[in-house]
């Protein structure tokens, strides 16, 4: 009886169907040494104190960053956030610094006539825009200009009313009398524009951190 035959390419000998080893080489190292220190603080206690140290460490670490990205989405992780220090803006000497969100945007949280919002700040906006919610919320009252306003967006055009907003705190800084848009169509999204960041004295972006400086920097309340 003649035995069963495999046949494998001639340009593709067998031992190329294996996995290169060489380019996991590192991984498999690590792998062996993880198993190898859990193995051994098993049976040695001070080992095992010190690897159940780090292993806590790093939860703490996950924590920290999970808080700190979260913080922006909700009031009461924005809280624990203050009072762990890791807030995601800060005021130091008068500066307003943001650092950039995991989205790759800057998100600031303002008192809009002092009703607390998030804000993405946006450059390319030419006017500051908030929300029907928010311009609800904070009393603006929205009215139709004489000339209408057509705003053209990515997702087309979509009309808005104009308003005003009394008073606009963003950590050390203080606008008033800011001219806005409002509409239904941003949903419960809000954009600091550059009618607000040209009142700055300066702003910049260093390290992933926006940089705002005011021309006269008011007392943040502790």
């Amino acid at each position: 009886m003649q035995e069963p035959h495999i046949s494998t390419p001639a340009s593709t000998p067998l031992f190329g169907l294996l996995p290169d080893l060489a380019q996991h080489q590192t991984l498999y190292v690590a792998l062996g040494v993880a198993v190898l220190v859990f193995v051994l603080a098993q049976r040695i206690p001070i080992l095992r104190t010190l690897v159940n140290l780090v292993m806590t460490l790093a939860l703490v670490g996950l924590l920290f960053v999970a808080i700190g990205q979260r913080s922006q989405f909700d009031p009461y992780l924005g809280k624990i956030a203050k009072l762990l220090r890791i807030e995601d803006q800060t005021v130091v000497g008068g500066e307003v610094r943001i650092r950039m969100s995991p989205d790759g945007h800057f998100w600031a949280r303002a008192r809009i006539d002092g009703v607390e919002r998030r804000l993405l700040i946006d450059s390319g906006a030419t006017i500051t825009a908030i929300s029907t919610k928010t311009a609800d919320a904070a009393g603006i009252d929205a009215r139709t200009s004489v000339v209408p306003i057509v705003l053209q967006t990515a997702n087309g055009a979509i009309p808005a009313q104009s308003g005003r907003i009394g008073e606009l705190k963003l950590g050390a800084i203080v606008a008033r009398d800011l001219q806005v848009v409002v509409s239904p169509a941003f949903g419960d999204t809000n954009v600091l524009g550059m009618n607000f960041l040209s009142r700055l004295a300066s702003w910049r972006v260093e390290e992933n951190v926006l940089i705002l400086v005011p021309h006269h920097p008011q007392k943040v309340a502790a």
